[in-house]
C-alpha cells in the first residue's frame, strides 16, 4: 500500500516543466527537447498534451505560449483570440491584445457620432471597410472586427499595435458573424451547465492504493484505517490495473497476495467524463468507487457514487442557461392533465422539425417521445432516469403545424427501472407508439 510515489516518465517530466513556466512564456519544441534531453517527437507530444489540458495555446503570428488554465466556471465571455478561431479570421494588427476578454459586441450600422455612444473599453465593433469607424473604436479601447474580408490602412494597424487592441478581418458578413459569436456564447453556457468529473475531483486528496504484491493483511489494515471497502490496484507506473473489494478478500488467508484476488481491467473514467455518464456507468455496473485516469490510464483521483449523485443534485439547483437542440425541440410542448389527473403533453410541429419531404423527421419524433417519457417518470418519482432502450413504431406521417398529444402509460416500476408505453396522436389518429425502459441514475 502507498500514496502516489511512482517514478515520473519523460512525458510527465516535460508536462511538469511546461506547467512550471510563467504565463506568457513562448514554448519551442526544439528548445524544449534540448533543455530536457529528449527527442523532438517526445517534446511535441508533451506540448500537444499541454494544449489539450489548457495550459498552453497556439496563436496566429505569436506561436505556442504558456497560459493559465481557466477554471470551467470562471467566465462565460470570449477572448478576442477565441473570436479569431471561431470565425477563421486573421489578425491585421494588435496581436498582443488577443488574450483580452470582450464584454460585448457592437454592430456598426449607424453614423459615426451615434456609434460612439455604444462603444466602450472591452467591446468589439463589427463593421465593414470604414476606416473612420476602425479608428474610433480603437480610440475608445475597443477591438475591431472587419467583415466581408476587407482590410484597413497601415495607420490603423499601427494604432492597433500601439494600443494592444486587435483588429481582425473575417470573410463572413455581419449577420453571419453575429450568429457565429452568439452560437459560441450559447455553447459555452451549455458546457458550463453540464458538469463533468473534473468539477468534483479534489487533487489534494491523498489516494490510497494497493499493489499486486500487497497482501490481504494490507487490505484489512487499510480498511480499518479508512473505513473504505474497495481500493484501486496500480502498477509501478501508477497505472490502474485493477480493483479489489472486501468481497474479493473474504475468506482468504492474511498473507495471501491480492494478485490472485483483484478484478482486472476495471471500469474507469477521465476528468472530461460527464457526471451523468459516470453515474449511469456506476449504477449499471454496480460500481461504488470509480478510478479517474489520464490518457495513459495513470490514476489521478477516485470518486464515489455518493459524490457523483450529490453533485448532480446540487447542479439541479443552479439556474440553467443556454439551450441544447433537445431544449429547442421541446420548447413548443406543454404539460396538461386529463380528467383523471393523468399527465400528457401537447405541442405543434414546427418547420424545423420536418425532413426534406415535408413530414416530421423520425429522429425528432424519437427525441420528443424520449423527453416526454423522462418528464413523465420525473413526475411520479423524485430522481432522474436515463433511457435504456426504446422500440418505436411509426404509423403515419405528420406535417407542419399539426397539433399532437403524447400520452405516457406506466407498465411496471421498480427501484432501478421504469417501463412505460408512450403514444403520439394527431386528433383521434395514432401517429407513433414506443415501448421504453428508463433506468434510474439517482438512487442510493
Amino acid at each position: 500500500m502507498d500514496g502516489h510515489d511512482a517514478t515520473l516518465t519523460k512525458h510527465e517530466q516535460l508536462l511538469q516543466h511546461i506547467e512550471s513556466l510563467k504565463p506568457g512564456t513562448k514554448i519551442s519544441v526544439r528548445k524544449l527537447a534540448k533543455e530536457m534531453g529528449v527527442s523532438e517527437g517526445t517534446a511535441y507530444r508533451a506540448v500537444k498534451e499541454a494544449e489539450s489540458i489548457g495550459i498552453v495555446v497556439t496563436k496566429e503570428r505569436i506561436g505556442t505560449v504558456r497560459v493559465e488554465k481557466k477554471p470551467r466556471n470562471m467566465s462565460e465571455q470570449l477572448t478576442f483570440g477565441e473570436v479569431v478561431d471561431i470565425l477563421g479570421g486573421h489578425v491585421l494588427g494588435g496581436s498582443r491584445g488577443l488574450m483580452k476578454t470582450l464584454n460585448k459586441y457592437v454592430i456598426g450600422a449607424m453614423k459615426l457620432d451615434a456609434m460612439a455612444r455604444y462603444i466602450d473599453a472591452g467591446s468589439l465593433l463589427i463593421v465593414g471597410n470604414r476606416e473612420d469607424a476602425h479608428r474610433l473604436a480603437l480610440q475608445h479601447g475597443a477591438g475591431v472586427l472587419i467583415t466581408g474580408g476587407f482590410g484597413t490602412s497601415r495607420e490603423v494597424k499601427l494604432l492597433a499595435d500601439a494600443l494592444d487592441l486587435p483588429i481582425i478581418s473575417s470573410k463572413y458578413d455581419t449577420f453571419t458573424v453575429g450568429s457565429m459569436i452568439n452560437r459560441a456564447l450559447f455553447d459555452r453556457l451549455i458546457k458550463k451547465k453540464i458538469m463533468i468529473v473534473e468539477d468534483i475531483v479534489t487533487a489534494k486528496d491523498k489516494m490510497i492504493v494497493l499493489r499486486p504484491s500487497s497482501t490481504v493483511s494490507d487490505f484489512q489494515r487499510l480498511r480499518d484505517e479508512t473505513s473504505h471497502t474497495r481500493f484501486p490496484v496500480v502498477d509501478e507506473w501508477y497505472r490502474v490495473i485493477g480493483m479489489i473489494t472486501y468481497k474479493d478478500v473474504l475468506g482468504a488467508e492474511p498473507d495471501t497476495s491480492i494478485d490472485k484476488l483483484y478484478t482486472r481491467s476495471p471500469i474507469t473514467a477521465t476528468l472530461q467524463t460527464t457526471l451523468a455518464s459516470a453515474a449511469h456507468t456506476m449504477v449499471w455496473e454496480g460500481v461504488e468507487l470509480l478510478p479517474i485516469v489520464d490518457r495513459n490510464r495513470k490514476l489521478i483521483a477516485v470518486v464515489t457514487r455518493r459524490q457523483v449523485l450529490q453533485a448532480m443534485r446540487d447542479a439541479r439547483k443552479e439556474p440553467h442557461l443556454g439551450e441544447t437542440f433537445d431544449d429547442l425541440i421541446w420548447n413548443g410542448f406543454e404539460e396538461e392533465r386529463d380528467d383523471k389527473g393523468q399527465l400528457y403533453f401537447r405541442g405543434v410541429i414546427t418547420p424545423q422539425m420536418v425532413n426534406g419531404f415535408g413530414s416530421v423527421s423520425e429522429g425528432i419524433l424519437s427525441t420528443v417521445m424520449t423527453q416526454a417519457a423522462l418528464r413523465a417518470v420525473k413526475d411520479v418519482r423524485s430522481y432522474d432516469h436515463v433511457m435504456e432502450n426504446m422500440t418505436t413504431y411509426y404509423v403515419r406521417p405528420l406535417q407542419i403545424e399539426d397539433i399532437v398529444t403524447l400520452h405516457p402509460e406506466f407498465i411496471e416500476m421498480s427501484r432501478k427501472f421504469c417501463k412505460l408505453e408512450l403514444s403520439i396522436r394527431h386528433g383521434e389518429h395514432l401517429v407513433a407508439k414506443a415501448m421504453m425502459t428508463a433506468q434510474s441514475i439517482d438512487h442510493d
